[in-house]
Formats: structure tokens, sequence, C-alpha cells
């Protein structure tokens, strides 16, 4: 893996939510959300919902300050996806 590559192999179907959801806070994932449309929410869930357990496995099995800069942009996209399957699948029409 090289450091110019946005995520780690096997995740480029993910590329196209790095731009706007890969961030590295808290309070910038969770405004994200608000700011984010039903849409943009779903279509995060719906890409990451089926890679996230193998990308938890992979990200879980190094310390964090040994991830690469693909891996911590993973690392954000997943922590973003966690927001977004919290407005899907508990708030459901109560996120607005």
């Amino acid at each position: 893996m090289t450091e110019d590559r946005s995520l780690p192999a096997g995740y480029e179907a993910l590329e196209p939510f790095v731009a706007l959801w890969a961030i590295p806070t808290l309070a910038g994932r969770a405004q994200r959300r608000d700011e984010s449309s039903p849409e943009e929410r779903q279509a995060l869930y719906a890409a990451v919902k089926d890679l996230a357990p193998a990308a938890l496995a992979e990200l879980d099995g190094k310390p964090f300050d040994a991830l690469d800069a693909a891996e911590r942009r993973l690392l954000m996209l997943l922590l973003s996806y966690a927001h977004a399957a919290f407005a899907i699948e508990v708030l459901g029409d109560g996120e607005a």
C-alpha cells in the first residue's frame, strides 16, 4: 500500500465518500451528519454496511499510531458511518 492511495486496497468502492465523510473529529462528524440530507446518509450507509465488518477487523489488528494515512481515512469513514447508521437505524424519521 502506498501513502498516495486514499483508502486501503479493497475499499475502492468507498472512495466517493472520502471527501465528505472522512472527518477527523467527533464534532466535525456530527456537523456533517446534521448538514447531510437523508439521501446522503443513506448512500454512505449502503456503501459501507457490508464492508464495515472486514474493515473493522483489519483496523482492529493494529495500534492506532501504527495506522498509515489510508487506514486512518478508512477509520474516519467508519466513524462517520456510525453516525449515519444511528440516524437511519435508531432515529429514522425522527432524525429531522
